[in-house]
């Protein structure tokens, strides 16, 4: 282990064993403006930032700028918000995996989505993530253990992403569209043929029906209330006709009235 808030053995990436193996013989210096909760180490322009297991309920903002590894992993970050990492334009790996994390706005990767090879979000809460989350970004992403809702979303976004191999029958279906899914892997209901968003889109046509039957059912309604009503009007006006002297009578009346005089 190193002290005092270096990096373990069991989470150190590839890279940072790179940067700080090769400084035990040709020598690292501290990077500076490290965040007060890590620990960072340079070599040859490059910077290692080791924040894991520090009770981070956020991403540190004061990154250096120069940072090629950035391990956040088993802290309290709850999401990753729009530009999280818009500076670090070196960043290749980036471990936020078992934290709470259970909402990525849709920029939350921009900025790194050229130069990022290994993104590890496994391990949270995430049960959907907007599809504009990943855009452009060619990194291999490990999702496992999340609890995924799978529907035609998730199935738009997994579509475009560079799962990791090793990991990616550990991304689950902890709910489903349709229940028979829930529990199984992502990629044995998409390779077993099933669209979700077929699904979803005859699920919209019986709503978008329902919907019209009822207008139509008003509609209806309102014309025979409306010809129930007129109808009504019409037989007071006639009866009312009906009750005024006719003219003959009322030329009788008149004659009568004359002689009479």
């Amino acid at each position: 282990m190193w002290e005092s808030g270096g990096p373990s053995f069991s989470t150190a990436s590839p890279l940072l064993w790179l940067l700080l193996f090769s400084g035990i013989f040709l020598g690292t210096t501290p990077a500076r403006a490290c965040p007060k909760s890590c620990h960072c180490v340079e070599k040859s322009g490059l910077t290692a930032v080791q924040c894991t297991s520090r009770n981070l309920d956020r991403i540190p903002p004061d990154l250096p700028r120069d940072t090629a590894v950035l391990l956040l992993s088993s802290n309290h970050i709850t999401s990753i918000p729009s530009q999280a990492f818009k500076d670090l334009h070196h960043l290749q790996e980036l471990d936020l995996s078992n934290n709470n994390i259970d909402t990525v706005d849709a920029g939350a990767f921009q900025g790194v989505a050229d130069s990022l090879d290994s993104l590890d979000l496994s391990h949270n809460r995430l049960s959907h993530v907007p599809r504009e989350a990943f855009a452009r970004l060619q990194a291999k992403i490990s999702l496992s253990d999340n609890p995924w809702h799978c529907e035609c979303a998730l199935q738009e976004v997994l579509r475009e992403l560079r799962l990791d191999p090793e990991t990616v029958n550990e991304v689950m279906c902890t709910t489903a569209v349709q229940e028979e899914h829930a529990g199984k892997p992502v990629i044995q209901v998409l390779d077993s043929g099933v669209n979700l968003c077929n699904f979803h889109h005859k699920t919209t046509d019986v709503a978008m029906f329902v919907t019209m039957f009822g207008w139509f059912a008003m509609v209806i309604g309102y014309v025979i209330y409306y010809v129930r009503h007129n109808q009504e009007d019409a037989r007071r006006h006639l009866e009312y006709l009906k009750s005024l002297p006719s003219s003959t009578q009322l030329s009788k009346d008149l004659d009568t009235i004359s002689t009479v005089l």
